[in-house]
């Protein structure tokens, strides 16, 4: 970052009655290692604004800011009075600026959608599997032998997974019969989510071998992504959050300091 000529000293903030320059406090900053992503969060709202400055289709019908508060505090249980100012207060905020930051969440939310829609459901359409929720049992044991002469017992002698699962399992699932519960199939690591593609429930999978150990594993349901709720703004985060640094990128930025 280049420096061009220092800019007026003045108080940025003040701690117990102590004034504390601007400088001063981008100095603390730089020293902690944080000047960068401070820079960076400046860079992004900085964006922002002008993103919001330029798209007047982006503008509230006063009516409609009202009604989506209202929703909001409906959803919060901040429906009296009373209640909605103790919120206020909590949250050390005006109603003015709680009002304006409200409203430019709302159009910020308007222009992510604007950007990323298309690259959402493109996104969406490549990683459907991947996105996918599966709920697995599991027994890791330390040794292939073991591991190959457990699956014996439960494909042949219909042993039970849960007994096996109490009995030899190393990990801490074991109390809970090996169920690990339901995990994205995007977190799984490669081998395993290798292992168990096109699995049904029901079907048992393995020796697969991970991180020195060997596992079997029982599918227990495949639950299939559905691009809404949770996924679609985890999604929609993500691809907004690749074009603001890709706006971003190559920017000259300047401290005015000495």
């Amino acid at each position: 970052m280049a420096k061009i000529p220092a800019m007026q000293a003045e108080t940025f903030i003040s701690i117990d009655s102590q004034p504390l320059s601007l400088r001063l406090t981008i100095s603390y900053l730089r020293a902690a290692g944080e000047l960068p992503r401070f820079v960076q969060t400046v860079l992004r709202q900085h964006l922002l604004e002008q993103q919001l400055q330029s798209r007047p289709d982006l503008e509230l019908d006063p009516s409609q800011l009202e009604q989506a508060i209202v929703n909001f505090r409906m959803q919060n249980r901040l429906v009296t009075q009373e209640s909605f100012d103790q919120w206020l207060q909590t949250q050390r905020i005006s109603y003015a600026d709680f009002r304006n930051q409200f409203a430019k969440g709302i159009k910020i939310a308007g222009l992510k959608n604007q950007l990323v829609a298309a690259k959402v459901q493109e996104f969406f359409s490549k990683n459907k599997e991947q996105l996918a929720t599966v709920v697995l049992s599991r027994i890791v044991v330390g040794d292939v032998s073991l591991a190959e002469e457990l699956m014996r017992q439960l494909i042949d002698d219909r042993r039970p997974f849960e007994k096996l699962a109490r009995e030899h399992s190393l990990t801490d699932d074991r109390l809970y019969n090996g169920m690990m519960g339901r995990v994205s199939v995007a977190q799984l690591p490669q081998p395993i989510r290798e292992a168990i593609a096109g699995a049904k429930p029901g079907d048992l999978i393995g020796p697969v071998a991970f991180e020195g150990r060997y596992c079997l594993f029982r599918i227990e349901q495949w639950q299939p992504a559905s691009l809404e709720g949770q996924l679609k703004r985890e999604i929609e985060d993500r691809m907004f959050e690749l074009w603001v640094q890709e706006q971003l990128k190559n920017k000259n930025i300047q401290l005015h300091l000495e």
